[in-house]
């Protein structure tokens, strides 16, 4: 743990928000990490008490930043880091968006990828029968 400050994609990183540090540096360029309503840049020094929103997939979490820290912790130790402001109905938003993906899936077969060539003949067949060709 630093005492001053580190880089914003180190720390992104580090408290496992992204899963490589190129991957966070990456969202602060698209303008997906925000302080204080401005877009940070990946070499933006990181204070304690800043608040952070990530653009993360449909939801926006909010983090307050207890801590600093250069090295990757595990994921047990992250509430000594960073302290989770997201309302919860941002996270209901989130399981609804999983849910309705989950029964969006356009053809789950036997092995739960692509269709067969036997499935594909039967889905043939039954769009055969059902147009009045």
């Amino acid at each position: 743990m630093s005492d001053g400050s580190v880089r914003a994609d180190k720390w992104l990183w580090s408290v496992r928000l992204f899963k490589t540090r190129s991957a966070a540096a990456q969202a602060c360029r698209l303008n997906q990490v925000m302080i204080e309503d401005q877009a940070v840049k990946p070499s933006r020094a990181v204070r304690v008490d800043d608040i952070f929103v990530v653009k993360h997939g449909p939801i926006d979490r909010t983090l307050r930043v207890k801590a600093t820290l250069e090295k990757r912790v595990g994921a047990k130790r992250l509430e000594e880091f960073v302290e989770e402001l997201t309302p919860p109905e941002a996270w209901e938003a989130l399981r609804e968006v999983r849910a309705q993906n989950q029964q969006n899936r356009v053809y789950k077969g036997e092995d739960g990828g692509r269709p067969t060539k036997r499935d594909r003949r039967q889905m043939d067949a039954f769009e055969s029968q059902e147009s009045p060709s």
